[in-house]
């Protein structure tokens, strides 16, 4: 069963998977129109070793495409925290809105290329090192370690999670995920209106006690979120999707990665302060 991913890079299906046909290797004697079965022949019947024709995706491709595209998202990262004066947190905003408009181009048309997936993680590592580079002169550096540090700890836990089947993804697990997702997303959105009105809005990052719960529960949901991806990623290689996909795999894994990471070091700024 194809589970849907909150993540929207994994809510659209996979392009160009294998279809199934019936009657394989071995599938028996078959029915002529005269109406008498033909002597099945083992002898004459396609190899199931033989060369298809056709390359479907690997895990060896995900692991290989998500490294490649978290290694630039790193780079880009650390070149922009390096950049001299704080020309680096300028070019943060500019890289936040042009890495939007890429991302949800990827997303609903289903880019799946190198260029379009590492184009976006250059633009996520300039925008994740300027907002870095502002917690780190505000909150002090070792905050972004930490940062980066939960962020990858999340990660393997939810993997080792997925992997040991503690946490089986089910279609009540999903629906749970992708509507808490859709909850947290209204209240942000209704935190930043109230703002307009009332200093702080609703509390949800003003540093408080509420502030910091609801940071916990939005980094639960970003790591559930995780395991949906995983799951998402399996299922395409089961499908047989072409190895170009894994690009796309590799986009949407990297959009939870940064937001989990983003969470994680406001959630750290809220107990410095």
């Amino acid at each position: 069963m194809t589970m849907p991913s909150s993540n929207p890079a994994f809510s659209r299906g996979f392009p160009g998977a294998g279809q199934t046909q019936s009657g394989g290797w071995g599938a028996g004697p078959q029915q002529t129109y005269g109406g008498a079965p033909t002597q099945y022949d083992p002898y004459s019947a396609p190899s199931p070793y033989a060369a298809t024709g056709r390359a479907y995706m690997t895990m060896d491709d995900v692991v290989t495409k998500t490294g490649l595209t978290f290694v630039v998202t790193v780079l880009a990262a650390a070149a922009t925290w390096a950049m001299p004066g704080n020309s680096g947190i300028a070019l943060a905003l500019p890289a936040i809105l042009i890495g939007l408009v890429l991302g949800l181009v990827i997303s609903f048309k289903q880019i799946a290329n190198p260029a379009a997936t590492l184009a976006y993680a250059a633009l996520q590592g300039i925008a994740v090192g300027g907002i870095s580079e502002i917690f780190a002169a505000q909150f002090g550096g070792n905050i972004v370690m930490q940062a980066v540090i939960g962020t990858f700890g999340v990660f393997f836990g939810m993997l080792v999670v997925y992997k040991t089947g503690a946490i089986r993804v089910t279609p009540k697990l999903t629906r749970w995920v992708v509507g808490a997702l859709f909850g947290v997303l209204a209240l942000v959105l209704v935190n930043l209106i109230a703002s307009f009105f009332t200093p702080g809005g609703l509390g949800l990052r003003d540093g408080g006690p509420v502030a910091i719960i609801f940071s916990l529960v939005v980094i639960g949901v970003a790591a559930f979120s995780l395991l949906l991806d995983f799951d998402m990623a399996d299922e395409a290689i089961r499908r047989g999707v072409a190895p170009k996909f894994a690009w796309y795999i590799a986009f949407g894994l990297l959009v939870t990665v940064v937001w989990l990471y983003l969470e994680i070091l406001r959630l750290l700024s809220y107990f410095r302060e």
